[in-house]
């Protein structure tokens, strides 16, 4: 790792360079000078998307740069965020120093549509929210010293049919969520206006032999009035900073006008390859030199000598050796942040996918940030970027338009980048093709979809003959292939869910069978695949569709076998490197597609650990994490030990056997399968010590150490006397993590001596052909949905064994059976066809305790609404026999019960 964290250093090093500064700067160096213009802006929306805010007056707010306006609205429980105008202004005050330059705008991202007006006058409009831009603004400022300029960005991220993403399993977030630079220029200087590059593509070559040469194209432009005669210089520099290799040569640019320059460097001896076990750079230093030798400008690109290729048969080749390329996909935003994220922290995913053993990134599904594709140069991570062409496109010359800027854009801005491999251009372009009812339009409709491709595949291979293309499908194969689409790229990728949205896990290997058969000469990527592993849901059983982790952990197991053991795929991208925001999305975690390894704040689950044990090439051992405050323990009728149960202990490996000691007792030692075991532990409730010891080839070769602080879910309430409070997740079996940290245990049945339901039926979602449990409505006002997204419906009581004593018991109630106007998941293809509405059920009934009304007449519906929570709080003295049967009487309709909490209290003697 030593080379790589060399990178790193440079990486933060250079970028301190580049950006270091503020507008207010007196001094300049020779060259470029970049200032950060990202503090103190003003900010305020004009009107949304209904144009609610037209006719009120909207306050300034005081901003800074990466900034959202989406954080909080996204992750409300009203349906649909600001979709709409927002301005955005600053000030620039004339410095003397600037006279002899030229002052650009460089703007990292604004989502989606942009103008940029300077003292009144708009100068430039962007579309497009996930590339840069640049503005030279000079001409339109007032260039007199400390006089004010009134610079105003103008955003909106409104619906247009004309610019991509149209739709798509992601949060369209507003704003300008990178960082602004003044680029302070010569009057001769590197330039880009059209595409927002540098102005310098940079192309490293090395065949197998390992003759290496570097060719440089470059833009050039000559704002002054005069002809100038300058020198381009290039030196190759390696990691240690000892200079390679220097060539020069000598340009005349006419006055006011650009310049396009090519130049060479050949016959590098031997470099160093780069490769993600040792991702060596080089640095390529290039100058402009006017002809008194003073610097005009400067730019510091990255070099990593490699050659690849994609076999058909044989899978991904990195400097002639075979590779299986496995990694993640990776959206943008971060818990509370939205897409404002600064760039140290997303670097830090990268970091996480380097140590998680990932080799590969796919960036989805738009260009992101320059800092990801600088540390994947650095960490050695090989990376797919493309264009957010998503679900569908609209037949307009405008949009076809947007599309080329878009795809030139991201060619240009991230051409240097030698850790790109693939350039993409269409992501499941036919998940729900328009004009379903009218076949004949709909095929032409197919016929202006493929012809886009087309064209992007042209200008894309114009743009870059070194990398590769590739459009990401779905698994609907036949219609992909019928249409010609799987033609066009250079290889395809497949987005593939067997055994999530439909299927069995086994169904994977089976359908990339059928693929490879069906299209024997063409490259195979596995561009998604993932399952629902929301952090707060364990499941001892788990099931298709449960959110439990487990489920996730048995899932990936599965993908990961096939796409390991099979020769033709290339690769795979797990979807997704962490959660990440889908407003439109209701479900366990409203507003959260739960599929990434980590959690939209970055902690790892245990899925992550799998990962780790199945890539990591060094020993590797890891206890898996629970999210609560303690671990749980359930018991049952069989239990020898009162206040003690079983735990299926989680661990992740690649040792040949692992063995398990308890608080220091060995319980001897076991081969992992598939790199997991789950060890059946039985535990008292407080806190043990569990180490876990791997070996290799009967050598010790790893340990990991936790402690366990359990609780004990009694069957017996009265002879386990240690119990404090009972937490059950009615009409579920799955075990739930609230907001606070406490555990809910799976509801049972009643069984004499202990507790449970009498009679009752388990709430199931209806009209959908997956397993289900309860519903995947959001509850409003709470962010615990899984506990009320559960019932029991029908039931007659709940009864509990139980000593006598004082007890605190609360009820929880969310009516489920009513209408519900979010749209089916686009992604989950069980669904498809007309949506059948639920009815609303009146249900009113009451509560007793024997004779004993606790209460009367309890109408969901009537007192909170649908999908909101209801809980009542009763103190209770349990007496005689010592049982506690809470009665549910029927008025009307059927009682429900969606969660019930069962307290000991003390009660002081005086």
């Amino acid at each position: 790792m030593n080379i790589i964290i060399k990178q790193i250093i440079a990486l933060y090093f250079l970028g301190y360079l580049l950006f270091s500064g503020t507008v207010h700067a007196q001094t300049l160096r020779d060259g470029r000078t970049s200032v950060d213009f990202s503090s103190n802006w003003k900010f305020r929306k004009e009107a949304d998307s209904a144009g609610l805010l037209a006719n009120q007056k909207q306050n300034w707010q005081t901003v800074s740069f990466p900034h959202s306006w989406n954080v909080d609205d996204v992750m409300d429980d009203t349906p649909g965020y600001y979709r709409g105008a927002t301005q955005y202004q600053n000030t620039i005050y004339w410095k003397t120093a600037w006279k002899n330059k030229r002052i650009v705008l460089h703007v990292g991202a604004a989502n989606q549509e942009a103008a940029i007006i300077v003292n009144g006058k708009e100068i430039k409009a962007h579309r497009g929210g996930y590339t840069a831009f640049n503005v030279d603004i000079t001409d339109y400022l007032v260039r007199k010293e400390n006089v004010k300029n009134t610079v105003v960005i103008q955003v909106t991220n409104r619906y247009n049919p004309d610019i991509a993403p149209l739709s798509g399993d992601f949060t369209f977030f507003g704003g300008i969520y990178r960082k602004v630079f003044l680029l302070l220029l010569d009057q001769i200087h590197f330039a880009d206006a059209r595409y927002g590059s540098s102005g310098l593509r940079v192309s490293a070559m090395v065949d197998r032999q390992q003759n290496a040469k570097i060719n440089l194209d470059g833009d050039i432009r000559n704002a002054s009035v005069e002809q100038q005669a300058i020198v381009i210089e290039t030196t190759l520099v390696d990691a240690e900073g000892v200079t390679i290799k220097t060539v020069r040569q000598k340009e005349n640019l006419k006055p006011h006008a650009g310049f396009n320059f090519r130049m060479d460097m050949p016959q590098i001896e031997l470099p160093r390859l780069w490769s993600p076990d040792l991702p060596y750079l080089y640095h390529l230093i290039t100058c402009i030199y006017d002809s008194k030798g003073h610097l005009l400008d400067r730019l510091d690109n990255p070099v990593g000598f490699r050659w690849f290729s994609f076999d058909a048969e044989k899978g991904f080749f990195l400097n002639g050796k075979a590779l299986k390329l496995i990694g993640a996909s990776r959206h943008q935003d971060f818990l509370g942040m939205g897409n404002a994220v600064p760039k140290e922290l997303q670097v830090q995913d990268l970091v996480k996918l380097k140590a998680m053993g990932g080799n590969f990134l796919r960036v989805a599904h738009y260009p992101q940030d320059p800092a990801i594709l600088k540390a994947c140069d650095s960490l050695g991570i090989l990376a797919s970027v493309e264009i957010p062409l998503v679900n569908e496109i609209t037949e307009s010359p405008a949009f076809a338009d947007h599309s080329f800027q878009m795809q030139k854009e991201m060619i240009r801005q991230y051409f240097n980048h030698p850790s790109i491999i693939i350039w993409g251009y269409m992501n499941e372009i036919f998940l729900r093709p328009h004009f379903p009812k009218d076949k004949d339009r709909q095929e032409k409709y197919f016929k202006s979809v493929v012809s886009l491709a087309q064209q992007l595949e042209k200008l894309t291979r114009n743009e870059d003959s070194t990398r590769y293309t590739m459009i990401a499908n779905h698994g609907n194969f036949d219609l992909y292939h019928r249409t010609g689409l799987t033609k066009i790229p250079m290889l395809v990728g497949w987005n593939l869910y067997p055994g999530w949205y439909g299927g069995k896990i086994a169904d994977f290997g089976k359908q990339l069978e059928h693929i490879h058969q069906q299209l024997p000469d063409k490259p195979l990527l596995v561009t998604e695949y993932g399952a629902d592993a929301d952090y707060r849901i364990q499941s001892t059983k788990p099931i298709r569709f449960d959110k439990s982790v487990e489920y996730a952990v048995l899932y990936h197991q599965g993908y990961l076998n096939e796409i390991l053991q099979k020769p033709f795929v290339s690769g795979g991208a797990a979807w997704n490197l962490s959660d990440f925001n889908s407003e439109t999305r209701e479900e366990s975690m409203p507003h959260i597609n739960t599929k990434g390894l980590l959690t939209w704040d970055r902690k790892a689950k245990n899925t992550y650990f799998l990962y780790q044990a199945y890539l990591k090439t060094e020993p590797f051992i890891k206890i898996g994490v629970t999210h609560g405050k303690k671990w749980g323990v359930r018991t049952d009728a069989d239990s020898a030990q009162i206040g003690s149960g079983w735990l299926q202990l989680p661990i992740f490996s690649n040792a040949d056997t692992v063995e398990l000691l308890l608080d220091g007792v060995s319980l001897g030692a076991r081969k992992p399968v598939d790199k997991t075991m789950m060890w059946a532990v039985n535990l008292s409730r407080g806190s043990h010590r569990i180490k876990a010891v791997a070996f290799h080839n009967g050598k010790l070769s790893g340990v990991d150490e936790a402690i366990l602080d359990c609780e004990v879910l009694p069957y017996d309430l009265r002879k386990d006397k240690d119990w404090q409070e009972l937490r059950i997740n009615t009409g579920d079996n799955r075990e739930y993590i609230d907001s606070m940290g406490n555990r809910w245990f799976p509801d049972q049945s009643y069984e004499k001596g202990s507790w449970g339901y009498i009679k009752g039926e388990k709430y199931r979602l209806k009209n959908t052909g997956r397993e289900n449990l309860g519903t995947d409505v959001n509850i409003r006002g709470t962010g615990d949905d899984p506990l009320f997204q559960t019932q029991l419906h029908g039931l007659e009581s709940y009864r509990f064994d139980l000593p006598n004593g004082n007890y605190e018991i609360e009820l929880f109630f969310a009516e489920l059976e009513a209408p519900n106007h979010k749209e089916n998941l686009l992604y989950d293809l069980e669904q498809q066809g007309e949506k059948k509405e639920q009815q609303v059920i009146d249900r009113i009934f009451d509560i007793r305790i024997g004779e004993h009304i606790l209460a009367a007449d309890i109408n969901v519906l009537g007192e909170v609404g649908e999908f909101k929570v209801l809980h009542r709080k009763f103190p209770l003295q349990v007496q005689g026999d010592g049982n506690l049967t809470i009665s549910f009487i029927a008025k009307k309709g059927e009682p429900i019960l969606n969660a019930i909490r069962l307290k000991k209290i003390k009660i002081n003697q005086p």
